[in-house]
C-alpha cells in the first residue's frame, strides 16, 4: 500500500557514458525535499535497452539534507518512452541512514517512485514510502 510522500524533487543530469551498446551510465544532482527538509540528491544509475524497447535502471545514490544529515539509497526500475525525447521510470529504492535527527524514521524504508527525464537533461522524481 502506498503512504505518505517521501521526496520530491527537480535536477539535471550531470553526466553520461556509454559502457557497452545496449547500456548508458548517468548522474545526475537535484534539488529535494524529503520530509520537508531541503537537500541534495546525488546519485549514478545504469540503464539496460531490454529487447521491447523498455529499459531496465539500477543505481544508488544518497541525499544531504541542508541541515547535516544523511540518507543514502539503492534501487532499480523499468524504463518506458512516454513521448518524443522522453523517458519516464517506475520502480523501488530502499532508504539507509545513520541519522539521529528528523529523518532517522527513514532507515530501512522501502520506497515507490516515479523518475523523469528529457533530452535536455532535466529530471523530476516523486517517491511514496511503500507500507
Amino acid at each position: 500500500m502506498l503512504g505518505d510522500l517521501i521526496f520530491e524533487e527537480k535536477g539535471k543530469v550531470t553526466g553520461r557514458r556509454v559502457l557497452d551498446e545496449t547500456t548508458m551510465e548517468v548522474s545526475f544532482q537535484s534539488q529535494t525535499k524529503v520530509k520537508g527538509i531541503d537537500g541534495m540528491n546525488m546519485g549514478t544509475y545504469t540503464s539496460t535497452m531490454m529487447p521491447d524497447g523498455s529499459m531496465y535502471g539500477q543505481g544508488q545514490g544518497f541525499v544531504m539534507s541542508n541541515d547535516g544529515q544523511m540518507v543514502s539509497w539503492k534501487g532499480s526500475g523499468i524504463g518506458r518512452f512516454v513521448q518524443a525525447g522522453k523517458v519516464r521510470y517506475t520502480g523501488a529504492i530502499y532508504l539507509s541512514t545513520q541519522s539521529k535527527g528528523s529523518l532517522a524514521s527513514l532507515n530501512n524504508t522501502a520506497v515507490v517512485f516515479e523518475h523523469e527525464g528529457d533530452m535536455e537533461g532535466n529530471i523530476s522524481s516523486k517517491g511514496w514510502e511503500w507500507k
